[in-house]
């Protein structure tokens, strides 16, 4: 990443630009820009994720905590289905919970596991219900709730620490009742208050995700700067300094070895010991690409958090970027195939996870993330603000006669949009 003769990013693949007079007067005015002091929490929300050490019988252990909590679930759920079904009466959380008591006496393999722990399953499935009735009254794809299956189910939360499970970490320890102590792998040390405890597993793996209240944020010194982040295809972002990114596009390098795997998993039989060893390649290989795409994304917002007092970037919406292009029957799509390679791109590109990160990453460290409209932010020049011409990857502007590449023109044009004044903005 260049900015006209400055030091590119460490760690961050670039392409250099010849800068132009335009940039010089842009980086003027961001020179001049005095972020404004803004209050933010001292405190915040953070979760942490541990990797678990099991033994083999712990693993065997863990393994039968996640499927009587997942019997437990089918069941909650059934009968709700067939109160409403046959008399028509509406089951609660309160009325599933009092019947705990008796179905740990009544069911051995459930008296095992902590009492506060198949509570939380069942106020995850009297969310999942309250999230239907929601969206059908918003007019929404309803979604009712339905039956986990294993593969469906591969998290137990604990709702508080000490209450059948406890975190040690002067030892590097959980104790989870049912399945005893179990060894960390702790990266990192944990601030604030621990709330909630979870086990999740991922494959064969296990990990532990530790909810955690009153963190202490880290406000970095202020530098002063402003930028304008673009999100794009081809370079995955580009700054209003004349920086650009290179996608790294994992999932399209990944895409040969997921196409064999998936070739591989066809070939087996339904319900065998070999579909389901392949099935765990499949699911390697694709977590993968998820990890490698994260640790990208992480890496390149804390480069920039650490360089920037104020973010602007477009308020996209990549549900609606990336809606299948399949019309109404009577009318014939155009450019499905088109489409459908766009929409695989910029989900490959994880545009939204991005910008959770950078965002997140922004509130610890004292930053300001602005969003704004991104309507006509690569359709006018940012100097003159008169709609030019786009020729492939650059932006021409016949009042200015300047040609300069379309991502840094419209990461111009939404840092200009992010420094002016609320009230110029909605005029």
């Amino acid at each position: 990443m260049c900015r006209g003769g400055a030091e590119s990013l460490p760690g961050v693949s670039t392409c250099q630009l010849k800068p132009e007079p335009s940039d010089l007067a842009l980086n003027e005015d961001v020179l001049r820009f005095v972020v404004s002091p803004v209050v933010y929490n001292t405190w915040v929300k953070r979760t942490y994720t541990f990797r678990l050490r099991p033994t083999a019988r712990q693993h065997v252990a863990l393994q039968a905590c996640l499927d009587d909590h997942r019997a437990l679930y089918n069941a909650a759920l059934e009968e709700r289905r067939m109160a409403w079904r046959r008399c028509r009466i509406s089951v609660r959380y309160g009325d599933q919970s009092g019947q705990l008591r008796e179905i740990r006496v009544t069911c051995p393999e459930q008296s095992r596991w902590s009492f506060s722990s198949q509570q939380a399953t069942l106020r995850r499935l009297d969310k999942a219900f309250s999230g239907y009735f929601l969206r059908v009254q918003a007019g929404q794809k309803p979604g009712f709730p339905r039956f986990r299956s294993e593969r469906r189910w591969n998290s137990v939360e604990w709702p508080r620490d000490g209450d059948g499970c406890r975190f040690k970490p002067e030892h590097r320890q959980v104790y989870l009742k049912g399945v005893g102590t179990l060894k960390l792998s702790m990266h990192r040390s944990v601030e604030g208050i621990v709330k909630t405890i979870s086990v999740k597993r991922e494959g064969r793996r296990w990990f532990l995700l530790l909810c955690c209240d009153r963190v202490p944020t880290r406000p970095l010194p202020a530098t002063g700067a402003a930028v304008g982040i673009d999100l794009g295809i081809t370079a995955f972002i580009a700054t209003s300094d004349a920086e650009l990114v290179a996608n790294p596009r994992h999932g399209r390098k990944a895409a040969g070895r997921l196409a064999l795997a998936q070739q591989n998993l066809a070939r087996k039989r339904p319900g065998s010991r070999n579909r389901r060893s392949q099935r765990e390649v499949v699911a390697n290989r694709h977590r993968k690409v998820a990890n490698q795409r994260r640790d990208f994304h992480h890496q390149l917002a804390r480069q920039l958090v650490d360089r920037y007092d104020l973010l602007v970037m477009e308020k996209l919406r990549v549900k609606n970027l990336t809606r299948s292009s399949s019309s109404a029957p009577h009318v014939r799509a155009t450019n499905v195939a088109a489409k459908r390679a766009l929409n695989r791109s910029i989900l490959d590109a994880g545009w939204a996870a991005f910008t959770k990160v950078l965002t997140d990453k922004a509130e610890e460290a004292g930053r300001q993330v602005v969003t704004v409209n991104p309507q006509y932010t690569s359709q006018i020049h940012w100097k003159c603000g008169l709609r030019g011409d786009r020729d492939g990857a650059f932006f021409w502007c016949p009042h200015c006669t300047l040609s300069e590449h379309a991502d840094l023109n419209a990461a111009r044009n939404i840092l200009r949009a992010g420094l002016a004044p609320p009230a110029a903005t909605a005029a």
